[in-house]
């Protein structure tokens, strides 16, 4: 038994409404029954709960690739300053101006080269597993 009911819409879910019901060639209150029928239905809790779920655990595995990215990218910066204190050797007050001018001079083709990298979408981490599966040797 079907009963009339009023219902006040805004404007909007109105043109989507008739939108729909034109494309998918139903009835408009077939449309509103179902979404209704599917709101008020024991089950939409539980198919929210799980979609939120879904996302929660999508987003903890993101959060877990970016855990592991950062340790590998602070692991590799770490051995790095530390190789570098190990062998490179004191510099007299002359060579140390020398050094700290070639040393702007490779930081901005640095700089040049890293936002050329990035705009490209080419990124170290990889080259990096490419190098560390055999994939980046020719």
């Amino acid at each position: 038994m079907k009963i009339p009911t009023k219902v006040f819409l805004t404007s909007d879910t109105i043109r989507v409404l008739d939108d729909r019901a034109r494309r998918t060639k139903r009835q408009k209150s077939e449309i509103v029954r179902a979404a209704v029928e599917t709101y008020l239905s024991p089950d939409s809790a539980e198919a929210g709960e799980a979609a939120l779920f879904r996302r929660l655990d999508r987003m903890s595995r993101q959060l877990d690739r970016l855990e592991r990215d950062v340790t590998i990218a602070n692991e590799a910066i770490g051995l790095f300053v530390k190789t570098w204190l190990k062998v490179t050797p004191a510099m007299s007050a002359v060579e140390d101006r020398a050094a700290s001018a070639k040393g702007q001079e490779r930081y901005a083709a640095f700089i040049d080269l890293l936002s050329r990298r990035i705009s490209e979408g080419r990124l170290l981490r990889e080259e990096v597993l490419n190098d560390v599966l055999g994939e980046g040797q020719t």
